[in-house]
């Protein structure tokens, strides 16, 4: 999860390495459930051997598309604040990346709904001097402190300058 050392600057440090709340893989989970339960459900309906591999080939088809693919997007995915920026990074094949020094940031909020409080997750609005204007990380874990340690390196470098 964590951003590899190789790529921080000397003198940089990392104060939060996260990325999304596991509850964006609920949806893939309970699909591979129902997907599972197909099978089985042919498997023990029907007597035609043929018909089981193919029913179980395109379950696993599916398994590898629906749940596998999610989950290792949810994996490669990080966000990364360190004493000098903010790094994103994800994708599996073809990795995106999107560095922003803490001096452009000008705002950073969050947004937290009812099932985000329940899980103690949220999404962070971070806005910065560029033409893009806002970077949105969504579903953070522990949005506030994230949002709390974000504001208080923004307040130390204001400090400094």
């Amino acid at each position: 999860m964590a951003i590899s050392p190789k790529l921080l600057n000397d003198g940089e440090h990392v104060v939060v390495s996260t990325r999304t709340h596991p509850k964006v893989l609920l949806g893939p989970l309970s699909l591979l459930v129902v997907l599972l339960a197909v099978g089985v459900v042919v498997q023990v309906m029907v007597d035609a051997h043929a018909l089981h591999l193919v029913v179980w080939a395109l379950v696993v088809l599916a398994i590898l598309w629906f749940v596998g693919r999610p989950v290792l997007s949810w994996l490669a995915a990080s966000y990364t604040i360190t004493t000098r920026r903010l790094i994103t990074r994800h994708g599996i094949l073809t990795r995106k990346g999107h560095d922003i020094p803490l001096s452009r940031i000008s705002d950073v909020e969050y947004e937290m709904g009812l099932i985000d409080r329940m899980l103690g997750c949220g999404t962070l609005m971070i806005s910065d001097a560029s033409t893009d204007g806002e970077v949105t990380l969504p579903d953070i874990p522990h949005v506030e402190q994230v949002q709390r340690r974000l504001n208080d390196l923004l307040h130390s470098a204001d400090a400094e300058n």
